[in-house]
């Protein structure tokens, strides 16, 4: 399959680490609260982790080998479900995903002590329910109370947005519409002003960024390209600090050392990778740290 289009993805697929409690209210040791993961300069680095497939722990085996600073910056666990029920929209977890929430003490918390942001990406489930066709802004401000609550009750970092396979109209749901990803952006930032609130830019979600002269472009703290092994400018905020043009699946994508120096070059602050798996990928991952952070990639299993 040509780099150009893949998009191989599973359809069903913390806050600050000092004085943080996690989900089983207890807290972490003073001993990790005075870590200070070691700084690096150059974009950041994301990964998505296919959750049903591999650990969110291989997001933390990477280090630079200059330095030691870790590879990743961001983590995103792929992928939680938008699902509907036969009258409104609902936060679904695959028994995958609930495994990591329900052992974040072991999956999500040594990432954090490591300094790597934890996201959660929401994706469509083929059942009509999605972004971008709630009816009212109270529907959309409901759904973004329970992104919020899974955020709040597992201590991650933020949410990561993602409008692939809603099959919008499937189930009696509705067409997307102008207002429905507007309200819920909104509605989200509200209720979770200091966390990360991201954009996959794709989908009728991501077309419908603005809405009766009120844009949230501006509100996401980072947007990328969703194609891998290309290059593409996101829509979302306008700093290139916060956009990945690049986008590339690990051990897949042959271009990622050119996409790399390109994203360096033009001064964009991101770098997006899709499916971080189990097995040692120095060698790949090295091929984009190189021009990144002129350093080559440890892999510490």
């Amino acid at each position: 399959m040509k780099d150009q289009l893949i998009r191989r993805r599973t359809l069903l697929s913390a806050a600050a680490v000092a004085g943080t409690a996690v989900a089983t209210g207890v807290p972490l040791t003073a001993a990790a609260a005075k870590r200070r993961p070691r700084a690096k300069n150059g974009p950041i680095s994301v990964a998505y982790v296919e959750v049903n497939n591999n650990s969110m722990l291989n997001v933390g085996k990477y280090t630079l080998a200059n330095g030691g600073a870790q590879v990743f910056d961001l983590a995103v666990i792929f992928a939680a479900n938008i699902n509907y029920d036969g009258t409104k929209a609902y936060l679904h977890f695959n028994e995958n995903v609930q495994r990591v929430l329900d052992n974040v003490a072991t999956e999500v918390r040594p990432l954090q002590q490591k300094g790597i942001k934890v996201l959660l990406s929401i994706l469509g489930n083929h059942q009509g329910a999605g972004f971008a066709n709630f009816q009212s802004q109270a529907a959309a401000s409901a759904f973004a109370q329970e992104l919020a609550d899974a955020v709040n009750r597992y201590g991650l970092d933020g949410i990561d947005f993602d409008d692939e396979y809603a099959d919008y109209g499937v189930n009696g749901t509705p067409q997307p519409n102008a207002s429905s990803f507007v309200y819920l952006v909104q509605a989200l930032r509200q209720k979770l002003p200091t966390k990360l609130i991201t954009l996959y830019d794709i989908g009728p979600a991501a077309a419908n960024l603005s809405y009766n002269g009120q844009s949230v472009a501006e509100t996401f703290d980072y947007a990328w390209n969703p194609y891998y092994g290309t290059w593409s400018v996101p829509r979302g905020p306008s700093a290139k600090s916060k956009l990945s043009p690049a986008a590339v699946q690990i051990n897949v994508s042959s271009n990622a050392a050119s996409l790399a120096t390109r994203t360096k070059s033009e001064g964009y602050g991101v770098f997006l990778t899709y499916d971080l798996g189990s097995t040692n990928a120095t060698s790949y991952i090295s091929g984009f740290t190189n021009p990144l952070y002129g350093s080559s990639a440890v892999y510490k299993p």
